[in-house]
């Protein structure tokens, strides 16, 4: 049976191992969604929700809201993202040395269902989009503080794919935007 504090001690007692380790520990976690989902609650506003932040390990719930996308970022520590209610597309993005051109181009991609985890390295740069009409729940479990990173984290923007530094606020406007649309979809009816 899933239990938040259950799984952050869990996380905590191996982080100390590595990606590999945690991966374990998300996919065991989300193996089970809807024991997920009664110790969390039913999801019904898009957001980042921290369970448990220090210096070597960050527990996040990622609500992604319907149709929404993230922009091109890296973490500077590994990630396991591991999904229990609906899907999350991953593109992958390899940087370019080519000064005043765009940073990045596409490297590969990965879409997640309920139950499954993607692993990324500290040097992984992706970018994320909830590809369906309906929330997104995913566990984000960081090797290290995903708030306050030792080294600045970078983000590139949308359409130019030139690089920037990280900006938090920026990554909450985003959700609270997107869960305006998707509120305004479900009062018009557009949902479900």
């Amino acid at each position: 049976m899933f239990q938040k504090d259950r799984f952050i001690e869990t996380c905590k007692a191996v982080v100390g191992e590595g990606q590999k380790a945690i991966r374990e520990a998300v996919l065991e976690a989300v193996a089970n969604p809807a024991e997920v989902i009664s110790e969390l609650g039913v999801p019904d506003q898009a957001g980042v929700y921290p369970l448990y932040q220090a210096e070597d390990l960050t527990v996040i719930n990622f609500i992604w809201a319907p149709y929404m996308t993230l922009l091109p970022h890296n973490h500077n520590m590994f990630a396991v993202i591991g999904i229990y209610g609906g899907r999350e597309d991953n593109m992958f993005w390899r940087r370019l040395d080519d000064p005043g051109g765009p940073g990045l181009e596409a490297a590969g991609a990965d879409s997640l269902g309920v139950g499954q985890a993607v692993t990324m390295g500290p040097d992984i740069v992706h970018s994320v989009a909830n590809p369906i009409r309906k929330l997104t729940c995913a566990l984000h479990v960081y090797g290290g503080d995903f708030f306050h990173p030792p080294r600045p984290r970078i983000q590139w923007d949308h359409e130019t794919l030139l690089e920037e530094p990280w900006d938090m606020n920026n990554t909450h406007k985003v959700f609270r935007q997107a869960d305006m649309r998707f509120k305004a979809g479900v009062a018009a009816g557009a949902e479900d």
